[in-house]
């Protein structure tokens, strides 16, 4: 029988070395990974125009979600869009992140102001988040990761498992997301006032056209349910992996699926190993990028997961006291501007 990821669950859950080859360099691979010239200037290639049409769907599916929901103001008209407002959420946060790496237009000026926009829209500091964020691509779960607690521990005891999705579920992750953000505007970060002002006009409008349901649809679904869907995303990516130069023992490969790709990771968000090969990468080339690791044997089907909830199985098959740090997701707001 072939060796997968989930028959070799061990103390953590990175792939045994014998199903990691050591092919690495080719002729189009560099020892890392990263694709070597042309290969490398064609798949960094921003394409502005689709760009901008993936940043229009995204407002549609966002606001314009919540805009339609006011529209109708009926109850089911705002349930619906409470559960709809998790993917919008979800592309409001990935392009968020894709500004963040300087990938959403190659003016960066337009890059930055329409990624602030995005990411404000979601509660997101993005230009603290990008020092964060480089932090963690530079030595993921090194000394500096910011997001160290969230990754480690896996796998984990059910019960500890449950407990964190519980957290998520009620709002309390969020609470102590929002204590972060209150606590810099009290400061005056400028990043924090710009989100304040974002969300005072949200609410402002929400009022002026007596349909206050509007903007509580849009923070409650980005607290409770949201917030389930990041935290299950994040340990997909990361969770219960080492530091090493070797991205594969840092970075899961997930089956993608097209559930998974529309609730939890568009925009080609789940082929985070090549991501994290080449973050220079923009999002649209991180398949073909994929389809490189393969081809040059890098990537094989033995350290694939075959889906999302196999993964999340393992990561929650842990016995014993291995419970992992308490953490609720609030690097991003760490105001240090």
């Amino acid at each position: 029988m072939i060796a997968t990821p989930e028959s070799n669950a061990r103390a953590n859950l990175v792939p045994p070395a014998d199903l990691l080859p050591d092919v690495l360099p080719t002729d189009r691979l560099n020892e890392t990974g990263k694709p070597t010239r042309p290969l490398r200037d064609d798949l960094r290639r921003i394409p502005d125009a689709r760009n901008a049409v993936a940043v229009v769907s995204t407002l549609l599916q966002s606001y314009g979600v919540v805009i339609a929901a006011a529209v109708v103001n009926t109850w089911w008209a705002y349930v619906a869009a409470f559960v709809l407002m998790v993917r919008g959420h979800v592309c409001l946060n990935i392009l968020g992140h894709e500004a963040a790496h300087r990938l959403l237009f190659s003016n960066r000026r337009a890059n930055d102001w329409i990624g602030r926009f995005l990411a404000y829209s979601s509660y997101q500091a993005m230009l603290a988040y990008r020092r964060a964020h480089f932090a963690h691509h530079r030595d993921e779960m090194g000394p500096n990761e910011p997001d160290a607690s969230l990754y480690a521990g896996y796998p984990i005891p059910r019960d500890s498992w449950r407990r964190k999705l519980t957290r998520d579920a009620v709002g309390i992750s969020a609470y102590k997301n929002f204590k972060v953000l209150f606590g810099a505007i009290r400061r005056r970060k400028s990043e924090a006032l710009q989100i304040a002002a974002l969300h005072v006009v949200l609410i402002g409008a929400a009022i002026a056209f007596d349909r206050p349901w509007a903007y509580v649809v849009w923070i409650l679904s980005w607290s409770t349910v949201w917030r389930i869907s990041n935290r299950l995303r994040a340990i997909a990516e990361h969770g219960g992996m080492v530091r090493s130069t070797d991205r594969r023992e840092t970075t899961h490969v997930i089956r993608q699926s097209m559930i998974a790709r529309y609730w939890m990771v568009p925009y080609h968000t789940g082929w985070h190993l090549a991501h994290h090969v080449d973050m220079g990468v923009p999002w649209r080339n991180l398949p073909a990028l994929h389809d490189e690791l393969v081809a040059g044997g890098w990537v094989t089907p033995d350290i694939e997961w075959p889906s999302y909830r196999a993964f999340w199985k393992a990561a929650s098959s842990g016995t014993g006291g291995a419970t992992g740090q308490r953490a609720d997701g609030v690097s991003f707001l760490a105001f240090d501007d």
